[in-house]
């Protein structure tokens, strides 16, 4: 069935590119002179087989899931975090909620596997399969037929946003310990190795930090991770949230949406994706670099280079919310200014 629903990611349109590159040209102003604005637009219209593309209806899918291995003092945070944030998303409190108002955007809440029984809330999307992961230190985080589950329904989320007329699909996350995930997923997928993909997260300090690099280590070692791809890597090492990200970004491109990622646990999505079909990474846009040093390694695997650097490592898609302008900007320039055919 995965293999199926992954044949049907297009690849990027050539001749819309092109005409959007010769409407370039044409463009009052000078070669050049918007920058990557200039390129960014072309790959617009290859996404959306477009060559005036327009972002109208961009939406933040901010999907949130715990970790077991939350108990091995991987976090600053308790695991409970995790919940009382996902009620902070639905109430409008948190910075993504701000970030994507003022970008025009919608944020749109996922339990894709909290470990808590959240209230019912008409803007809360349950996609939840389990009350999170096992703890990767000591087995698999999840059964292969866990991943695969996830990852359906995410591209199944995708599928419908985009049906309904949402042209860019941003990736966020929430969940207490998941960039120990996202480092073991960075390191196996990268071949990088523990310290060069274990930041500090939440705001370890030095000894935290050696700890949690020690457990990464181990888990690397566990499941034997460099030899394992796709869903065997997925369900040793993963989340729940990554793995709904990652079906998200297949599902926005089968469609021809741009999928924007935001920091180290949405582009570990991404790579997972990657690794899943290949086709997928022409759909990416890489909104910021994070301050965790295992996002630029991530980045790079990708071949990505983001539209901000700011030194953001809060998670939630807040720098995919900051990016969002530039990408509409992008889009608005290329379609809206005029040529100087208009001029004469």
């Amino acid at each position: 069935m995965m293999n199926e629903s992954l044949t049907g990611i297009p690849p990027l349109d050539l001749t819309a590119m092109d005409a959007a590159r010769h409407r370039q040209a044409l463009l009052t102003k000078p070669a050049g002179a918007l920058g990557r604005l200039e390129a960014l637009s072309i790959q617009l219209a290859g996404m959306r087989g477009d060559p005036m593309p327009q972002i109208a209806r961009p939406i933040v899918v901010v999907a949130a899931a715990d970790h077991g291995v939350a108990a091995e003092g991987v976090s600053a945070y308790p695991q409970e975090i995790t919940a009382q944030m996902v009620g902070n998303f639905l109430r409008g409190g948190a910075a993504i909620n701000v970030l994507a108002q003022l970008a025009g955007a919608e944020v749109m809440v996922v339990d894709a596997g909290v470990a808590a029984d959240l209230a019912p809330h008409s803007q809360l999307h349950v996609r939840k399969i389990a009350p999170g992961t096992a703890n990767l230190r000591h087995g698999p985080a999840m059964p292969i037929t866990h991943a695969v589950r996830s990852v359906s329904l995410g591209q199944a989320t995708a599928a419908s946003l985009a049906a309904q007329g949402y042209d860019l699909i941003a990736l966020g996350e929430m969940g207490i310990a998941n960039t120990t995930a996202a480092a073991l997923l960075t390191a196996a997928i990268t071949g990088a190795g523990a310290e060069a993909t274990t930041g500090r997260g939440t705001g370890l300090n030095d000894a935290q930090l050696a700890h949690k690099r020690q457990v990464v280590m181990e888990a690397l070692q566990r499941h034997d991770a460099y030899a394992l791809r796709g869903m065997p890597l997925l369900a040793a090492v993963g989340g729940y949230e990554i793995a709904f990200l990652a079906g998200c970004a297949l599902g926005a491109a089968s469609w021809r949406v741009p999928v924007l990622l935001d920091g180290y646990i949405s582009t570990a999505a991404a790579l997972v994706a990657a690794k899943l079909d290949p086709a997928v990474r022409e759909y990416f846009i890489a909104s910021h670099r994070s301050g965790e040093p295992g996002h630029n390694l991530a980045l790079q695997w990708l071949a990505l280079e983001p539209l901000l650097d700011l030194g953001l490592r809060l998670g939630e898609g807040s720098g995919a919310a900051l990016a969002i302008p530039i990408v509409r900007a992008a889009a608005a320039t290329l379609r809206l200014m005029a040529t100087f055919d208009d001029l004469s």
